[in-house]
């Protein structure tokens, strides 16, 4: 699968968009992840994506349905695949719905994989003695530095996105996760370019309808997320 390689150096490695979004999110000397509800999400919603974009499943009408059910050789995303194409034969359901039910195996495999291909490590702690928790700071910071760079340039100077980048700024716009990339005095402006360019004529209607799916899903994830949370 042609994922994209993000990275100068001689050996590239190849990351998914879940893969990109959990390094963006990952605290590099800590390991810590931040936003880490939305960034579930997220990650899930790009399972989605990159499904899309290999042609193996198709969004019309807010309805996902396979296309093509052969494995990528992706141990995450042939695990969503397979779980929509047996899940279609019972009961289609829509993308905020396979968002949700995605999230929990689609954080897990994309975490494991990045580990696997040495990016990051993972660490063992206990919180004050007592609890044990999982940490997962920077192996390798030549993929993050890279795409942080690809993506600024798309964002703030106006460079031309591929399919790829443009579905990740998608992503990252739907999940309210500007401030991975940017602080103030830059974040008012990356939220309006981020919007532009996840709105622009970047691939054809197929896949802008699906990445407009995922976007739109996220949102009204995390807004009912937040809402929910303030209640509580």
């Amino acid at each position: 699968m042609d994922f994209a390689t993000n990275t100068p150096t001689n050996t590239p490695v190849e990351t998914t968009l879940g893969e990109q979004l959990l390094l963006l999110s990952l605290d590099d000397e800590s390991g810590a992840e931040k936003e880490s509800v939305n960034v579930s999400y997220a990650i899930a919603a790009a399972s989605l994506v990159e499904l899309v974009l290999a042609g193996r499943v198709e969004v019309d009408d807010d309805q996902v349905t396979v296309r093509d059910a052969a494995p990528l050789d992706d141990p995450t995303l042939d695990a969503a695949l397979a779980d929509i194409s047996g899940q279609e034969k019972r009961k289609p359901r829509k993308t905020k719905e396979w968002i949700e039910h995605l999230k929990k195996g689609a954080v897990a495999g994309t975490t494991g994989s990045l580990v696997a291909k040495g990016l990051i490590r993972e660490e063992k702690k206990k919180v004050l003695g007592l609890f044990p928790v999982r940490r997962y700071p920077e192996a390798d910071g030549s993929v993050e530095s890279a795409l942080r760079q690809r993506l600024d340039e798309v964002v703030m100077r106006g460079a031309a996105p591929d399919e790829r980048t443009a579905s990740l700024v998608a992503l990252l716009h739907g999940a309210k996760l500007h401030g991975l990339l940017y602080e103030k005095p830059q974040l008012a402006t990356a939220k309006v370019n981020m919007e532009k360019v996840a709105h622009g004529q970047w691939a054809g209607p197929a896949v802008r309808q699906a990445v407009k799916a995922a976007e739109d899903a996220l949102t009204a994830i995390v807004v009912l997320t937040v809402v929910t949370t303030t209640v509580m």
